[in-house]
């Protein structure tokens, strides 16, 4: 399945249906008085996160969304139907966005949550809804109101536990499928990942989802490269994983780069706990690592720089521990927020409809 991280959708909501002009006609009842029904609402348009997906290509294909009109009353009080709602399918994690492409409308974080973008059109009044003591037979209906129309933008920002950041060409595909099932495209040049991948990782019994993105370059907040549009998918994770490739000639520069650009970026990137690694350890010497070690130390002010090898497995599993030290207590702390909500729910009073 091809990844597909923004898409533009035309919606538009359902006419509503138009009101009946209806008189009663009976044997023996000389003057049957008015019984045209009301007609029924548009079609709403609804947006709900949905489980099992992670990409929007679905709209890529179709991007034209139009809810139906609703049934127009009918005679003997007969109210018309409601149109169909369409309810677009989008996976957790997506904004969505006006045409100006700045303005957010909703942000669906979680599973199963979901908005009304637009409302369909209310039905019209037929005839018997004017009937009055002064206006026995009334032979005026309303049309049903127009439905609502216009464009948005859906965007797509994945829920990761950790993200992975880096030069091109880092080691991060690597490491990513030496630690997950995931297997992305892994070859020796830059921008070999085009699109964002994720992982499971299971370290000491314990689960957490791994985003791998493309590369970033200098310049890419500002679009350069491909890192401006996917470094958006690593805003919602708690902790970075940083990766500099120990065979690049200054991996001083290489680390300032890569910071530079989260501040640029802006979104709280560079302030996110990163633990940061010397990658490729096992193409260097002893020697070379510990130099390359030293200078990465005193480009970030850190002493915690670990080093590892995504190929030979060296001293993967202590890099997956560290992230699990800043992961754990995030999700520990996520968990109770839910089963306080769920809690304050639960101890709401039922409104069974009784007053004193």
């Amino acid at each position: 399945m091809k990844f597909l991280d923004q898409a533009k959708i035309y919606i538009r909501s359902g006419n509503g249906g138009a009101g009946c002009v209806s008189f009663r006609r009976e044997a023996n009842v000389e003057f049957g008085g008015p019984d045209g029904g009301n007609g029924g609402r548009g079609g709403h348009i609804i947006i709900e996160a949905a489980h099992g997906l992670n990409t929007l290509i679905d709209y890529r294909y179709q991007q034209h969304f139009k809810a139906s009109t609703g049934m127009h009353g009918m005679g003997k009080d007969r109210n018309g139907r409601s149109g169909d709602d369409i309810i677009l399918k989008v996976p957790v994690g997506t904004q969505i966005f006006e045409e100006d492409r700045d303005t957010l409308i909703a942000d669906l974080t979680k599973e199963g949550q979901s908005l009304t973008l637009l409302k369909g059109g209310n039905g019209g009044f037929g005839n018997a809804y004017f009937k009055s003591s002064t206006n026995r037979a009334p032979r005026r209906a309303n049309a049903g109101q127009d439905g609502l129309e216009k464009w948005i933008w859906l965007r797509l920002k994945l829920i990761a536990d950790a993200g992975l950041v880096g030069l091109p060409n880092a080691g991060k595909s690597t490491f990513l499928s030496a630690v997950t099932k995931a297997q992305p495209k892994i070859a020796n040049y830059p921008f070999t990942t085009l699109n964002p991948n994720l992982g499971v990782v299971r370290q000491d019994g314990f689960d957490f989802v791994l985003a791998d993105i493309p590369g970033l370059i200098e310049g890419a907040h500002e679009g350069h490269g491909l890192g401006d549009r996917f470094l958006g998918h690593v805003e919602r994770c708690p902790v970075l994983l940083h990766l500099v490739d120990g065979t690049a000639d200054d991996v001083a520069g290489s680390y300032r780069t890569i910071r530079d650009e989260l501040t640029a970026y802006g979104g709280g990137l560079d302030e996110k706990p990163e633990v940061l690694v010397l990658n490729k350890t096992d193409a260097m010497t002893d020697k070379l690592v510990d130099e390359k070690r030293k200078a990465l130390m005193d480009a970030s002010g850190r002493d915690d720089v670990m080093i590892m090898s995504g190929v030979s497995g060296r001293n993967v599993p202590l890099v997956m521990r560290a992230l699990i030290e800043v992961i754990k207590p995030f999700k520990e702390a996520e968990r109770a927020a839910i089963l306080a909500e769920q809690q304050e729910e639960e101890d709401l009073p039922s409104d069974t409809g009784w007053q004193p």
